[in-house]
This record gives C-alpha cells, sequence and structure tokens, in this order.
C-alpha cells in the first residue's frame, strides 16, 4: 500500500523527489546559510537530479512523481485549487501601513483565479516578502520584493516525513531554514490521498533521514535533528512496530568534543545504511559510540528496557552485518544511498566526491588545526589508501562478495547541499 513500509530493503516501487528550481539559486547565494556543505554549480546540480531520475525510472523499474508536477497536475480546480491558493496567499508577507497591507492583500486575493499553479507553487517555494512604500504620485506605491527562508533544501525529499507500518507521520524540522517544507509536502500527501498518522507538534523535532524500518524492529536516530520529544511523538502514534532502537548521535572522535559539529553526522543515514536483509554498510567507528536505547510495545505502549548497548553491538544482536566505511568513504556521502530492493542500491561514486571532501578538511585544518588537524591527518591517509587501491564505494570487489549489486552515480554538484541519493527520495512505497 502506498504510503506504508515495513523494511527497508523491500522492493522500492515508488518515490516522490523535486527537481531544485528558483529556490536552489538563493541557496546557493549564502551555501552555509542555507545549510549547504559547498558551493556547487546549478546547471550540473540540474543535470545530475534528471540523471537520478532517470536511473531510477529505466534501470532500476522505480515510478517517479516530481512533487512540483504533481501538486500542479492535481490543483487544476476544486478543492485542491482552493489548497493551493490558500497555501501561497498565506506563504507571502505584506509589510507596510496598515492601510497599505490591507490594500494589498485584497488585491493579492481578487487576482488569485488568474494565477496559474506554477506561480503559486513558486510563492511556496520563496516565501516571498512584499514591502510597501509609498512614492511620488499620487496613489503611487513603491514595491520591494525579498524572500524568507526561501525552501533551498526541498529537493532533500527523504526528511519531512517518516514512513512507517501506520503511514506517513509528519516531520517537524530542526532548522528554521526548513521548517516550512512540510506544508507543501504535506499539500501533496493530501492531494495524493496517502495515510497520514500524525504531525510532530512543538517542541518536537523530527526528520526522515534518522528513521529506518528493519521488518520487525526499527531504528530512529536522536541528535541534532531530532529530539527526544519528537521520537516520543513517534511512538506514541506513528508507528506500531514490536521493538525500536534510539540511537544517539555519535560525536567524531576526531575533532575534540568541545567543538563538535553535527553537520558531520546530522541523521543516521549518513553513517548508517541499510544495503539488503541482515545486511547493512556504515562508519564502524561510530555505529560503536551511538550509545542505543531499546523500547519493547506491550499492551499497546513502548516502554524501555533496562540494557543499554551501541548500535554496532544491537545490529550484530539482530544478525545484521555491516560492510565497513572508511572516514573519507563516510564523510563522501557512501551510506547515503537508496535500496531499491535486497542488496541491489543506488550509490553515490565516492570517486567523485573524496577530492572535494578532502579539500574541504584540509581548508578547515589549515584555518583551525586544533579542532580539524587530526581529522585532516585520517583523510589524507584514507585518500592515499582508496587511490592505491584504485576503488571506491560503491565500486567495490567486498560488495560483490555479498552480491550486492551497486548501480553508482555521480552527484558531486547535488551532495554539495550536504546528502545523497537516499536524502533525495521520499520512498512510499515498497513490498
Amino acid at each position: 500500500m502506498e504510503g506504508k513500509i515495513i523494511a527497508e530493503w523491500d522492493k522500492l516501487r515508488k518515490v516522490v523527489v523535486h527537481r531544485p528550481g528558483i529556490e536552489l539559486f538563493f541557496g546557493l547565494l549564502d551555501p552555509s546559510g542555507s545549510l549547504y556543505e559547498r558551493a556547487f554549480s546549478q546547471n550540473l546540480a540540474l543535470k545530475e537530479h534528471e540523471q537520478l531520475v532517470n536511473l531510477l525510472s529505466n534501470d532500476c523499474g522505480v515510478k517517479v512523481e516530481m512533487l512540483y508536477d504533481g501538486i500542479a497536475k492535481r490543483a487544476k480546480g476544486g478543492r485542491k485549487r482552493k489548497m493551493l491558493e490558500s497555501a501561497a496567499f498565506s506563504s507571502i508577507d505584506f509589510v507596510g501601513t496598515e492601510s497599505e497591507v490591507k490594500k494589498a492583500r485584497k488585491e493579492f486575493i481578487q487576482n488569485l483565479s488568474s494565477y496559474d499553479e506554477d506561480y503559486l507553487i513558486n510563492i511556496l517555494l520563496l516565501m516571498p516578502r512584499l514591502i510597501l512604500k509609498k512614492s511620488r504620485g499620487i496613489g503611487s506605491i513603491h514595491l520591494s520584493v525579498t524572500e524568507r527562508d526561501p525552501l533551498s533544501n526541498l529537493y532533500f525529499m527523504r526528511d519531512q516525513q517518516l514512513v512507517t507500518d501506520k503511514g506517513l507521520f509528519i516531520s517537524r524540522m530542526a532548522k528554521q531554514q526548513r521548517r516550512n517544507e512540510t506544508r507543501i509536502t504535506s499539500m501533496l500527501w493530501d492531494m495524493m490521498g496517502l495515510p497520514v498518522s500524525y504531525k510532530a507538534k512543538p517542541p518536537a523535532t523530527i526528520e526522515g533521514g534518522d528513521f529506518f524500518p528493519m521488518g520487525d524492529f526499527a531504528l530512529i536516530g536522536m541528535g541534532d535533528r531530532t529530539n527526544k520529544n519528537g521520537i516520543l511523538q513517534l511512538m506514541e502514534y506513528g508507528i506500531s512496530t514490536p521493538e525500536i532502537a534510539v540511537v544517539s548521535q555519535p560525536a567524531n572522535p576526531l575533532i575534540p568534543s568541545s567543538y563538535r559539529d553535527p553537520m558531520f553526522d546530522m541523521h543516521l543515514d549518513t553513517y548508517f545504511n541499510v544495503a539488503g536483509k541482515e545486511l547493512a554498510v556504515g562508519s564502524e567507528t561510530l555505529l560503536k559510540l551511538a550509545e542505543v536505547e531499546i523500547y519493547e510495545k506491550k499492551e499497546g505502549r513502548y516502554g524501555k528496557k533496562r540494557e543499554k548497548t551501541n548500535l554496532s553491538d544491537y545490529l550484530k544482536s539482530k544478525g545484521v552485518e555491516v560492510i565497513n566505511l572508511s572516514v573519507l568513504e563516510q564523510m563522501s556521502y557512501a551510506s547515503n544511498f537508496l535500496c531499491i530492493s535486497d542488496r541491489k542500491i543506488l550509490a553515490v561514486d565516492s570517486s567523485a566526491v573524496i577530492k572535494k571532501t578532502a579539500a574541504r578538511i584540509s581548508k578547515l585544518a589549515d584555518e583551525e588545526p586544533k579542532h580539524y588537524g587530526p581529522l585532516n591527518l585520517q583523510i589524507r591517509r584514507d585518500y592515499a589508501l582508496l587511490s592505491q587501491r584504485g576503488t571506491t564505494f560503491p565500486n567495490r570487489k567486498k560488495l560483490s562478495e555479498y552480491g550486492i549489486d551497486g548501480i553508482s552515480i555521480d552527484l558531486s554538484n547535488l551532495t554539495g547541499g550536504y546528502g545523497g541519493a537516499h536524502c533525495m527520495t521520499a520512498a512510499i512505497y515498497r513490498n
């Protein structure tokens, strides 16, 4: 059933993606302020996204729906058109005197029926602010337009929801830059008629990149993007899996604890992923440092078990084997692949990213050697080893030994936004 997923390795049937649009232009004006890792080419990023869609559709047999087109084609009239008009109107901030704002609002409402669907969707993407000032001439108004937190991270479609055995659990994003993304994604889920179990409420923060359904248990990361309250709301309203492992975000041991950088492993899927039934890929170093609390469901409620463990040992207890990643591979999005089916994955070609990652860490180490020197030293070692070996994830001999069919894709520009193929796809149907 669309909108419900039991296990990450089940055959992927349908995903929703968002092809970056005008909002990406604004995001690239200030990459760090937009939560990006680095600047990158907008044109090449769009070509990479097109290739991602083609690979999913043609090589993997996955049905791909575009967020933008999906809303536009459904909002031609009736309730769904009114839904889009209302969302667009509430996305505009009018600034000026009371009379100026009242007049501008009234005029916009009167004009709503004249606007096409694409125009209204772009309003949702840009969150414009209209600054109204009187100018010379009778009744003349000088209009300045700016944007407020454009949805420049929207192409990372994984995070706005968690898809569980009960349906879609709507996220509440941790960062202000992303807080409004669920308004537009939730509109599409409504238009598609997908089951929504709950929408997270303050003070919860919870994001889809921290969640993995694993059949009779599930993993949920807790850290910079997903907090304890978000997990408690998920347990209360959004999932019925017999067991849940809450995984605390580990600190990178190569960076001093006084200078923790959560972006290096912001979500669980940045250092761990599922390649198939009882087979995972991840950074063993981080898995061993990631503390795990186990919750069991009894009589309709989850209760915490007394024993604590770490993610590495917990996976072993479940019979899950882990293929280890080097520090450089992990930081170059090797774990951020998309599982197509049991032991078939669509992965970022790490060879196209490791040079960018190594250069970025080297620059950080030059600027702040005490904080990033040890990490840079390890990155240099990994780079030399990977260069000598001549193969990087997913083009590894070891993967074929495990029967993994690894399809690689160059996402060296799109990953500049801080995510790979897993982050860019909202999986809504597996069976």
